[in-house]
This record gives structure tokens, sequence and C-alpha cells, in this order.
């Protein structure tokens, strides 16, 4: 009888555990910094820890080879059917990145095109209208063009919602690398769509937490310690070999999936008091005249920058 109530317990705690675990979905724009690539490792790691159920990834990028790049990483770390959704009839398709194409052309993957991957919207609906109420973290590190889609978007196959109603029912939060606080005018805010930020903003009503680019250009990952770590044939070693060859970068989209760690509360805090308003250039500024459920990152007095590089570095290594 004992055994029989200890084995229940066990099974109503893991069960527990289960339903506990963050959904992400990641929106990147995995391209023209290499700060996306140790961001999606990151959530990878927390993945392979238990720590979040990994849904997808939206790649918002007009990069040739950013998708077929985000799968060879997905595949490296044993996630190659990893649902992708790319920004689909872009009319002028670039190739300026540092590493996506050599990424794309040395280290396998399942995808083979950008035409023949899914579209990012449909993904999102996809993702989303599967998951429980109030289960999916919402990240992005790029800028806001597919999110826009996302709360434009009708019902369809996937459920009879609109967008903002299956965003209102199923998303717990987002958690958006973008802006300057306490004002400012930062990329992934203003270039190449500000007018996405500015009816993203308008019409979100869930919790929003903003990490500025204030926060991350303190942290520096990416250098001797990661090339210390990585194995040559990781994806992640050659990103950086790629970009700087490990001189090392600011860090302003792995804030944000940093957050997901418990450890985050010993660095940050949030400013809650207060709104973010984005203008039609893209710029940004903290008011005060409102509350809303929008929050800011900001250091906790004496927060060391290195050592959470350090751990930021290690969440990318496999």
């Amino acid at each position: 009888m004992r055994k029989a109530v200890i084995f229940l317990y066990v099974i109503l705690f893991l069960s527990h555990v289960s339903f506990a675990q963050n959904k992400v979905i990641l929106d990147a724009d995995i391209d023209s910094d290499v700060d996306d690539v140790e961001a999606l490792a990151m959530l990878h790691t927390l993945a392979d820890q238990k720590k979040i159920d990994f849904l997808g990834v939206i790649v918002t990028s007009d990069d040739t080879y950013a998708a077929e790049c985000t799968s060879a990483i997905n595949k490296y770390f044993g996630r190659s059917r990893l649902p992708i959704g790319v920004l689909k009839n872009q009319q002028n398709l670039r190739g300026n990145s540092k590493y996506t194409r050599q990424i794309a052309a040395e280290f396998p993957h399942r995808l083979k095109s950008n035409e023949k991957e899914q579209d990012a919207t449909a993904l999102y609906r996809k993702l989303l209208s599967k998951s429980p109420d109030s289960s999916v973290i919402i990240i992005t590190i790029g800028h806001l063009t597919n999110l826009q889609n996302l709360l434009k978007s009708n019902g369809d196959k996937y459920s009879p919602l609109s967008g903002k109603e299956l965003v209102n029912r199923k998303v717990a939060k987002w958690l958006c690398m973008g802006g300057q606080f306490p004002e400012g005018k930062e990329a992934n805010f203003y270039r190449p769509d500000p007018g996405s930020t500015v009816y993203c903003l308008q019409e979100w009503k869930k919790p929003v937490i903003f990490a500025g680019w204030e926060v991350g250009d303190k942290i520096k990952t990416g250098g001797d310690y990661l090339k210390s770590k990585l194995t040559p044939t990781s994806p992640v070693y050659r990103a950086y070999q790629l970009y700087n060859n490990f001189q090392g970068r600011a860090s302003w989209d792995q804030v944000v999936v940093f957050l997901l760690k418990e450890e985050a509360n010993k660095y940050f805090d949030t400013v809650k008091t207060g709104y973010c308003q984005v203008y039609e250039d893209g710029s940004n500024k903290w008011l005060l005249d409102k509350d809303s459920r929008h929050e800011y990152v900001q250091f906790k007095p004496g927060a060391n920058y290195e050592e959470i590089a350090r751990l930021m570095d290690d969440m990318a290594i496999k």
C-alpha cells in the first residue's frame, strides 16, 4: 500500500513538472550578428535540461541562408525536426551574413531551401493552437514583421481565432530583445520595419519584458573562454570563428533567453512602472503617465558582467 502511495506521488510530481515546463517559440533574425547563434544554442541547452519545451523557430530574415543555418544548428543539437517558419514572398533576398551561407554549406541539415519551408505565420498559428492556454513564451530577437503578421492573421485550418485572439488565449508572455531604455533608437525596433514595432506594441495585450541594447552591450560573450570549450565541429564554433574569430561580442539576444533561468534573478531586475512608447521612426521612450503590462530589464547593483557572460557561454556548449 505504501509503495503504491509513493508511486502515485511520483507520478503526480512528474506530471506537475511537465505541465510547468515553459513552451517557447523563438523568433530570430539569424543573419547580421552572431548573438542569434548563441541564443539559439542556449535554448537547445535549456530543452536538453528539460527546462523548456522548445516548440519551433520563426526566422524573420531576408538572408538567403538564414533558415538553412538555423536548421543546421538545430540538427547539431539533436533537433533536426524542430519546425522552422520563414517569412515568405520577400522580393530581394540577400547573402551578406558573415556565417549563414558557410554554416548551411558545411553542416548537415534537413532544410533544403526557404521555399520548401513553412510560412512563418502558419507555423506560429499551428504551434499556438496546439498549446494549452497561457502556456507559450514568445522570444523575439529580431525585427517584428512576423509577429505583426501573426497578430493580423485571420482564422484558418489551425484555429478559427484571429491572430490577436490566439495570442491572448495561448501566450503567457513575450520576451523581446529590442529598444533602448529609458530611451533611444535600437536596430530591432527601427530596421528594417519600424511599422511592425509600432503595431505590435499597440496591439499586444499580454505581459512583455524588454531587454534593451544597453543591457546586452555590457556582457561580452564569444571570446577565448567559449573558444576553449567548443569543439571546432560545432556550428556555434564556426559561426563565431567566421564572425570575428572569437574576439568577443555584445550579448544582446542572449539576455532574453537567460531570463528563462532562475539564476537571472541574481543579476537582473525589471522596471514595471510605466510603458514603452515607440515612434514612427522606431525610436522608443519609457513613459510614466500610465501603467501597462510592460517591463524592461536592468542590472541589479553590483551585477558581475563577466560572470553572466560565462554562464551564457556555458549554455552554448553541447
